[in-house]
């Protein structure tokens, strides 16, 4: 009888190597290496297994820390374009006057780069994204929120763009009148309506001068009253209004359209033509100056520099809000304005809705003692 050992799975193979794990039978039947094992034999080879979901863990954070990264350099970018606009380059297609026309509503972005970092749970870029554009926001714009107006003013002042297809002058007159001008200015007259705006005004305003698409009626007398040529027609005009206290310089304009277009922001004959009236107001003998009208631009707008230079908006030194003026129903720029020099705003505001397509502006303003020659 001859005995029969079984081989030691500890032991080591004939060539002194380490005997690969035998699989063991699992209750169903299966067979299994053990968890720690290597099919190789070799101990370095062996690894803990991994945690559920750890394998894509770590690029899923590099992820999200990538993508907080673009939405804070977004955030960063957004407030030093709203904070230093007027230093950035001037951008192909007149961008930068479109993007400066409408920089108030840069503000929109913000609520949309802290939604994107919160759903990429970058809770360190939700935060800049809050921070750093509404401070360069508030820094720009949080003193137009503010209402800067004061009692008292010598004079009110009047423009209105009446739309030249309006379909009721009469009540667009009526409204005008109950904001009680003492000069009011008109844009956008035709050889349809200017008759019936003249004899609407007759009773209320004894002294008035119209040329072309443009007119002034004043409770004061006018003189020296003529078109200014800034284009082939007449949309603008001036005359000097003998104002309690001295004489003051009134122009009234209606700057050529714009437009938004393949080519970009098609300013370029509003520009042009705003660098003419910007010479005739610098060439002005009287001290005391307002401008008024519909210059379809925005004092933000870095084209309107040749005015806004010299001439100080009524609605920032004295308004309450943005006072934007066009279109009347939902109103989204403000591209009717009072530009005062020599004289200074006590109040300014946008009047109710006319049927035009833009709101009335209004000022009150203070006439200094009118300077010496």
């Amino acid at each position: 009888m001859t005995a029969t050992t079984r081989p030691d799975p500890s032991a080591g193979t004939p060539d002194g190597s380490t005997a690969p794990p035998r699989p063991t039978a699992g209750a169903d039947g299966t067979t299994a290496l053990p968890a720690r094992a290597s099919l190789t034999g070799d101990p370095a080879a062996v690894r803990p297994d991994p945690a559920p979901g750890a394998a894509g863990a770590e690029p899923r954070r590099r992820w999200r820390r990538r993508r907080g990264t673009a939405v804070t350099g977004c955030s960063v970018l957004l407030a030093a374009g709203v904070a230093g606009h007027g230093l950035l380059p001037r951008l192909p297609g007149r961008l930068s006057s479109l993007a400066e026309t409408l920089l108030p509503w840069s503000a929109l972005a913000v609520p949309v780069l802290v939604a994107a970092a919160l759903l990429r749970r970058a809770v360190v870029a939700a935060v800049v994204a809050l921070l750093v554009p509404t401070a360069a926001w508030l820094a720009v714009f949080g003193g137009a929120l503010a209402d800067k107006s004061s009692p008292g003013g010598d004079l009110t002042v009047v423009s209105h763009n009446v739309n030249q297809a309006n379909p009721d002058p009469a009540g667009t007159v009526r409204s005008l009148l109950a904001a009680g001008a003492d000069v009011l200015a008109l844009e956008e007259l035709s050889p349809a309506t200017a008759p019936a705006y003249e004899r609407a005004l007759a009773d209320a305003y004894p002294y008035h001068f119209q040329q072309g698409t443009v007119g002034l009626w004043s409770v004061h007398p006018l003189r020296d009253a003529r078109a200014v040529p800034i284009m082939p027609w007449t949309r603008a005009m001036r005359a000097t209004v003998d104002a309690p206290g001295g004489r003051l310089a009134v122009y009234v304009a209606h700057l050529p359209s714009v437009r938004v277009g393949p080519s970009g922001f098609t300013s370029r004959t509003r520009d042009e033509v705003l660098g003419l009236l910007a010479a005739e107001v610098r060439a002005e003998s009287v001290r005391r100056v307002v401008v008024m009208g519909d210059l379809n631009g925005s004092t933000d707008d870095r084209a309107l520099r040749p005015l806004t230079d010299r001439l100080v908006s009524a609605q920032t030194e004295a308004g309450a809000g943005f006072g934007f003026t066009w279109p009347a129903r939902l109103p989204a720029v403000r591209i009717d304005q009072i530009l005062l020099g020599g004289v200074r705003a006590a109040s300014a505001w946008t009047l109710p809705a006319t049927a035009s397509d833009h709101l009335p502006v209004a000022a009150r303003i203070i006439l200094p003692p009118e300077p010496g020659p």
